[in-house]
């Protein structure tokens, strides 16, 4: 079941970056076109509703990752069974034996 889980985390951490890198940004940077310039509808999508949906996408690609997050935590924590530190001090001092101390006068 985590196996499958963490998979799929891995999946939409790749998507959610590749998303992300689509985006038009302030500078240009990697962002898609958009139209065909210019005012011209002949596009599939218009530059704003390109924006919107890669909104969207990531969006819920991010409540994805999230929820994705929070249940390998919640299954990481089941299957751990070590105990603390302090359980473990205190374990191996139940477990050594006590020498009893003798006087050097006898």
């Amino acid at each position: 079941m985590s196996l499958l889980l963490l998979t799929i985390h891995i999946l939409i951490a790749l998507a959610l970056v590749f998303v992300i890198l689509l985006q038009r940004s302030e500078g240009g940077g990697l962002g898609i076109g958009g139209g065909g310039g210019g005012g011209q509808g002949g596009g599939f999508m218009t530059a704003r509703g390109t924006a919107n949906m890669l909104t969207r996408v990531t969006a819920f690609l991010a409540v994805a990752f999230f929820a994705t997050s929070i249940l390998l935590a919640i299954l990481s924590g089941r299957t751990a069974v070590t105990p603390s530190l302090i359980d473990e001090v205190v374990q191996e001092a139940e477990e050594q034996p006590t020498i009893p101390i003798v006087p050097a006068d006898q």
